[in-house]
């Protein structure tokens, strides 16, 4: 998809045993950090501050020009720069690799896991999955892309959910009540999207304070001039390759659209957050939301439109782009005709089939906790226990790669974008001794050259090489360390 840039950031879930003496999942997180960085040596950890909330050794950049970090406590790990909508899928896919490898040679994986999951049961905490798009700044933001946009990804969820068991609001997970309440029933029993019952707004700008459809903060990690970065918040961790090919594969091309000036009329919704919310609630998958004009619509018709639009505007564009328009439309067929159909390529409708089956075979309760647990064992990392990795190693699942994309996109950059050279000179500096700061869009040495990444389409092949020459003259201009008396 050549018009444009795109990564994704996701969060993990650890799961660790509440045995006595057993590290916490947030120091799991830190031990898997650290591994990576000073073990495996995959990549060179910040030596400078990140704002506030990131302090030295929370995170760096790894050979593969994705990051690693930590987040409030849990590990997240961040997409290179892709433009090749199959290279994204592979990177993303890459970041489960890295976290369960650092896991099995830290001893840790008999009794720890990682979850790309995006809920936590027991608490009612939320992971995120976040998207990020470069879009032209010559389109209104404010008055075209956002109004625009919300529609269709309200309606999205249809085909991108990942599904979970049970609801969270928070008049039923609350705090405090007295052991002789009466507790309150879970009125849902399977919905289609884990994030849709914790977003609360349409647009807001931070992050950590109100939930929403659409982070609104503008930094584009590139020519402010130019570009501005759409952050998507709303989206669930996708396990299946296709889901997440899918995913981002039609909202690149909904923006395409948007950026020539093309959204379907009438499709406003009355209420987007209150939407988003029925259509994964609706166990009758009619999903049928009211309009702003006061006459109502499917979710499936709203995706239609966009369809038919991007169908007339955007077909041959390139190979990627056509393969998205033709499974986005087999995809609205069998959502109509019978979404079990989807099975092997939808994560919410493969593990409302998975479980429902289980749940069958052993005469259980929707509501019951062990389908809970189940519920999140769909989303370990672990190729020995994950349920949906059991599907896929069984040839179950549809797949869009092959484990060779996944194992090349664990070590090298894509090499059409930025991320091949910051992945150049993230080498170089993991052996110079020179001290740096380095961000997505430019590094910077202690003997003040520079170099700036600011248009992402671009490889910098030229520049790189040079730049890393300028490392390895830093370094040995360097004077020697010296050693530190040993205390007796």
């Amino acid at each position: 998809m050549e018009q444009r840039i795109f990564g994704l950031e996701t969060e993990y879930g650890c799961m660790a045993p509440e045995h006595e003496g057993f590290v916490s999942p947030d120091a799991i997180s830190v031990k898997v950090k650290d591994h990576i960085f000073h073990t495996e040596r995959a990549g060179i950890v910040d030596i400078h501050y990140r704002g506030r909330d990131e302090p030295p050794g929370n995170g760096g950049f790894l050979f593969n020009s994705g990051r690693v970090y930590i987040d409030m406590g849990h590990i997240e790990y961040t997409t290179a720069e892709c433009k090749g909508l199959f290279d994204l899928v592979a990177s993303e896919r890459a970041g489960e690799r890295i976290l369960q490898r650092a896991l099995r040679s830290l001893g840790l994986e008999k009794e720890a896991s990682f979850l790309k999951n995006n809920i936590d049961h027991v608490t009612g905490a939320t992971f995120g999955c976040h998207e990020n798009y470069l879009v032209r700044r010559n389109v209104p933001f404010s008055t075209v892309v956002i109004p625009a946009l919300l529609p269709f990804l309200v309606t999205r969820q249809i085909f991108s959910g990942a599904g979970r068991v049970g609801s969270y609001d928070d008049s039923f997970y609350y705090y405090g009540h007295e052991e002789d309440e009466e507790v309150q029933e879970d009125p849902v029993e399977f919905q289609i999207s884990q994030r849709a019952d914790h977003v609360v707004t349409e647009i807001y700008q931070w992050i950590q304070f109100s939930r929403a459809i659409i982070n609104t903060r503008d930094e584009p990690l590139a020519d402010h001039s130019k570009y501005r970065r759409l952050h998507l918040l709303m989206g669930d961790s996708n396990m299946s390759e296709y889901a997440n090919a899918l995913k981002v594969g039609t909202t690149a091309m909904v923006l395409n659209l948007l950026e020539r000036r093309l959204f379907p009329a009438n499709t406003e919704l009355g209420d987007p957050v209150w939407a988003l919310k029925e259509i994964s609630r609706d166990p009758t998958y009619a999903w049928i939301l009211d309009r702003r004009n006061g006459k109502t619509i499917s979710a499936v018709d709203i995706q239609r439109e966009y369809l038919a639009l991007a169908e007339q505007h955007l077909s041959g564009m390139d190979e990627e782009s056509d393969w998205v328009l033709k499974e986005w439309a087999e995809t609205l067929d069998a959502l109509e005709r019978d979404p079990m159909l989807l099975k092997d390529r939808v994560d919410w409708v493969t593990k409302k089939w998975l479980l429902g089956m289980f749940a069958e075979s052993e005469g259980l309760d929707w509501r019951d906790p062990w389908l809970q647990s189940l519920d999140l064992e769909y989303h370990n990392i672990n190729p020995n226990r994950g349920l949906y990795l059991d599907l896929e190693r069984k040839g179950l699942t549809k797949r869009v790669l092959t484990e060779a994309d996944i194992g090349r996109a664990s070590q090298k950059p894509p090499q059409d974008t930025r991320a091949y050279a910051r992945s150049e000179i993230v080498r170089a500096l993991s052996e110079n001794r020179v001290r740096y700061i380095i961000d997505w869009d430019s590094v910077y040495l202690e003997n003040e050259k520079h170099l700036n990444l600011g248009d992402p389409f671009d490889t910098y092949k030229d520049e790189v090489v040079a730049f890393v020459e300028e490392i390895r003259t830093a370094s040995v201009s360097l004077p020697p360390r010296r050693m530190k008396r040993r205390l007796p």
